[in-house]
């Protein structure tokens, strides 16, 4: 059975006699594109192995709520709440980490090329616990752009983040780049491949996962979802960085005006 069919087959058994209409389809190329005026809350479960003998578990609490600022623009807000758990030997850290938020100034219309885009600032509060926080506040710019040709989607999401006060934690001075493609049927089944690489400037050294995931837009009821998982394989990481391969499972509240 192809994934398509069996994302398919998993919908018909959670809503029975359900049709999948144009909406889905719709639905799952805006959620294809981080600037979309579209209010979303994605739950981002992720799996990476540390050195061969630790565990970590992260939950990403992601909502993204567009704001309407007249006739040309949007303001669509980007939020990230980690809540990490490491498991090994002499570790066992859990708590809710450092919370990364995005403001993205986008116009409405593409560019007469065709190009969606959005650009501001990008906050990092430390608000994490012990163990789990870099202990420092961070800002930066961030940016997106991409094209939406039929069924493809691509383009790329970058930032910089900088300490920005004297806390004597860690410092950072990292560059996050994010270039993504995505094929989506129409019946809503999208195909995605992505990095989301990070450059330490600090102590020079990159963290490059590359990752495969495939997700679903359905309804429950009235309530449009998507579903969808992936792997990742980490072709970079610092010493004491994930490695080898890791898991992605992603489930997404979606809430179309």
């Amino acid at each position: 059975m192809s994934l398509t069919g069996l994302f398919a087959a998993i919908t018909a058994l959670i809503i029975p006699g359900s049709v999948l209409s144009q909406d889905t389809d719709d639905l799952a190329k805006q959620l294809a594109n981080p600037v979309a005026d579209l209010i979303s809350v994605p739950l981002q479960f992720n799996y990476d192995r540390y050195g061969g003998h630790t565990d970590r578990y992260l939950l990403n609490i992601q909502p993204v709520i567009p704001f309407d600022l007249g006739d040309d623009l949007n303001l669509i807000t980007r939020t990230i709440i980690p809540v990490v758990s490491l498991d090994g030997p002499g570790i066992n850290q859990n708590g809710v980490g450092d919370i990364v938020q995005s403001f993205f100034l986008s116009p409405k219309v593409p560019t007469a090329g065709g190009w969606i885009w959005g650009a501001g600032p990008v906050f990092l509060y430390p608000t994490g616990g012990d163990g789990v926080s870099a202990d420092t506040f961070a800002a930066g710019p961030t940016a997106v752009a991409l094209r939406q040709r039929g069924p493809w989607t691509y383009g790329g999401l970058a930032n910089h983040l900088r300490s920005l006060d004297d806390n004597p934690g860690t410092k950072i001075n990292s560059t996050f780049l994010n270039p993504f493609l995505s094929y989506t049927t129409p019946t809503g089944t999208s195909y995605a491949l992505q990095t989301e690489a990070t450059y330490d400037w600090e102590v020079k050294e990159w963290s490059v996962p590359i990752g495969v995931v495939v997700t679903q837009v359905f309804t429950i009821g009235s309530q449009p979802v998507s579903i969808g998982g992936g792997v990742r394989y980490w072709a970079a990481s610092p010493g004491n960085g994930p490695e080898g391969w890791g898991a992605r499972f992603n489930f997404t509240f979606l809430f179309p005006k």
